[in-house]
């Protein structure tokens, strides 16, 4: 059987100019998306990158607490009473604040989150502290996040050397001993990890009995979620349950609906949608004008509409693909650029590439169907 090149190809590519300038506004379009949508994945992936490094099973939270850098206290007590529960291993606390860090390098003030925990039971499964929590235990001494945003080169050297580096916090004198890994988020800069004790020394304002949130590991074989509707029931109403999803759910919840920022991002994707789908239309509205006697005479000889609908829809596919291509080879430089420029989680996933996909080849399709219209309105007799 012979093959036939598509009339829809050979439509598009008879004008070179007309199909770059499609291609170039759908891969715009297509930028515009993949940004907005990396964006607000990256908004929550580093906002719940400390939450999901932590060792729990059950977490408690204050009713009152918006996130993870503005956590109302709970009193400790509420640990105890959690311990009562056969099924609970163990009942941990965490204490959370920002301060202000003075930058070893540069000898700038920022805004960094303060993390306090009992190092004799390590909370967190992140080998960086995990592999120094005796030098947690010295006084004012804390390891460093390595993924924090900020000119921290040297400093990062220097610790990698095994040496230690002097800095403040609260015009505090410490000694930042390690590294570790979680990474900036759009809540913070970075984050500084230190002893319970220590962190009462940097911030005298806090009380040990207050905690910023209560992480409760539970015995092998019991069910996370019978055991915490248990605790919302046995704990006085100044707790907030929840199990380890519902935690980092709690994060995310938060940055989408309680801030503008998520809200602006899906704006973003939608603005990026109506501009490839006008581009598109325009396109093809042109491209069907230009051949209307052309398809007045296909009607004439017998040809039926769906065909010279197909043809529409084969162009709209058409440029789909030959736009999302250069469309998605620029934002995976992009994110590249943005990733190592803000240390955001910034990647491309399977998920999102086929997502982009679809809404371009839906733009396109959309913009076939309203430039069908004049199609539709062909009239044979305009041959004459």
């Amino acid at each position: 059987m012979k093959w036939r090149t598509p009339l829809a190809w050979l439509q598009m590519s008879r004008k070179r100019s007309r199909l770059l300038v499609a291609m170039a506004g759908i891969a715009f379009a297509d930028m515009l998306m993949f940004m907005q949508l990396g964006f607000q994945r990256a908004l929550y992936d580093s906002n719940t990158r400390l939450h999901r490094s932590l060792r729990a099973d059950i977490v408690l939270i204050s009713p009152h607490a918006r996130n993870i850098s503005e956590m109302t206290s709970i009193p400790r007590r509420r640990l105890y009473q959690a311990m009562s529960f056969g099924e609970v291993a163990s009942a941990e606390p965490l204490y959370t604040d920002f301060v202000d860090w003075k930058n070893p390098q540069t000898h700038l003030k920022t805004s960094i989150l303060l993390i306090g925990f009992n190092p004799n039971k390590s909370v967190f499964d992140i080998a960086g502290v995990n592999q120094n929590l005796d030098k947690l235990k010295l006084p004012d001494t804390l390891l460093f996040d390595w993924g924090s945003r900020g000119n921290y080169t040297t400093t990062i050297t220097a610790l990698q050397q095994d040496k230690v580096v002097s800095t403040e916090i609260q015009d505090r004198k410490i000694q930042v001993a390690g590294l570790f890994l979680s990474g900036a988020s759009f809540a913070a800069d970075g984050n500084v990890i230190t002893s319970d004790l220590n962190f009462l020394r940097i911030l005298p304002h806090r009380r040990f009995s207050e905690i910023s949130a209560g992480l409760i590991k539970l015995k092998p074989g019991n069910d996370p979620q019978q055991i915490a509707t248990a605790l919302r029931t046995h704990l006085p109403n100044d707790v907030k349950v929840l199990n380890f999803d519902e935690f980092a759910k709690f994060e995310e919840t938060y940055w989408a609906n309680n801030t503008p920022i998520g809200f602006i991002f899906s704006l973003g994707t939608g603005i990026g949608f109506v501009v490839g789908l006008v581009i598109v239309y325009q396109i093809l509205s042109s491209d069907v004008a230009e051949h209307t006697a052309d398809y007045a005479m296909l009607k004439a000889i017998g040809y039926p509409d769906i065909y010279l609908i197909k043809v529409v829809f084969q162009e709209a596919l058409i440029l789909a693909v030959l736009g999302y291509i250069p469309g998605f080879c620029i934002s995976f430089g992009l994110y590249a650029l943005t990733r190592s420029a803000t240390n955001l989680p910034l990647y491309i996933t399977l998920d999102r590439g086929a997502s982009v996909f679809l809404l371009t080849v839906l733009m396109c399709f959309i913009s076939g169907v309203i430039a069908m219209r004049k199609l539709r309105a062909t009239d044979p007799a305009e041959l004459f």
